[in-house]
């Protein structure tokens, strides 16, 4: 199941261009994006992965890599993997007084080699602003819904947050549709060939005719 509705907006993001990030107050000017309190992961493969793909960051690509030498992971205590934490962001994030100005720097090393930052960031960071739920039934069966990410996404939290891009006009000023420039993680989410389907559903539908398409809520909002 698809929110084909976020699909067909053309969201993208600003970080870095906009961004307000997800304090507790409007804080552009430090460009941390949505990565103030660090990455959950969701398992110990995702965990490994990520640990693997840090020791090949170089000291140009990443700001704190002397800080990442003992692991850039640790267990809560309630049983959850996160990324650690320095200066009071995520450990990969590089900031604004880095050579190589702020961003991910996993994301810079992917750049660098020509190669997907997938395999190589957490999931919960490549996926965003996407988010998949699977629901198992009492039968077994899998019912798979990809929508985008709200504040309850986060839990608790997430009401904290002074900013959110999916909730933001200022965010849905892409050249193209979501489902065109997520194409690679929304493959990797789901596959080829139902990705395959998605598109050729979504191109379909877009060339029947039609009376006024309502455009995204956020954007109903604005008007």
């Amino acid at each position: 199941m698809f929110d084909v509705t976020f699909l067909e907006s053309n969201w993208t993001c600003i970080f870095g261009n906009g961004c307000q990030g997800v304090l507790t107050g409007p804080t552009p000017e430090l460009v941390q994006g949505c990565c103030s309190y660090g990455a959950h992961f969701t398992d110990e493969k995702d965990q490994r992965r990520v640990e693997k793909a840090a020791k090949r960051l170089t000291a140009d690509q990443w700001q704190f890599k002397s800080k990442g030498k003992n692991g850039t992971t640790r267990v809560k205590k309630n049983g959850e993997i996160v990324s650690k934490l320095v200066q009071n962001a995520c450990i990969f994030l590089n900031r604004p007084d880095f050579a190589r100005g702020p961003g991910c720097a996993l994301h810079v090393m992917a750049i660098d080699n020509n190669e997907s930052y997938i395999p190589l960031k957490p999931e919960v960071c490549w996926q965003l602003p996407l988010h998949r739920d699977d629901e198992v039934k009492d039968d077994g069966h899998v019912v798979t819904r990809i929508s985008q990410w709200d504040r309850r996404d986060w839990g608790p939290g997430g009401s904290e947050f002074h900013w959110w891009c999916t909730e933001s006009a200022s965010a849905f000023v892409g050249k193209t549709r979501v489902v065109d420039s997520m194409r690679e993680e929304l493959t990797a989410m789901v596959g080829t060939t139902v990705y395959n389907r998605l598109r050729a559903y979504m191109d379909n539908r877009a060339a029947q005719p039609q009376g006024t398409r309502l455009a995204h809520p956020v954007l109903r909002k604005k008007g």
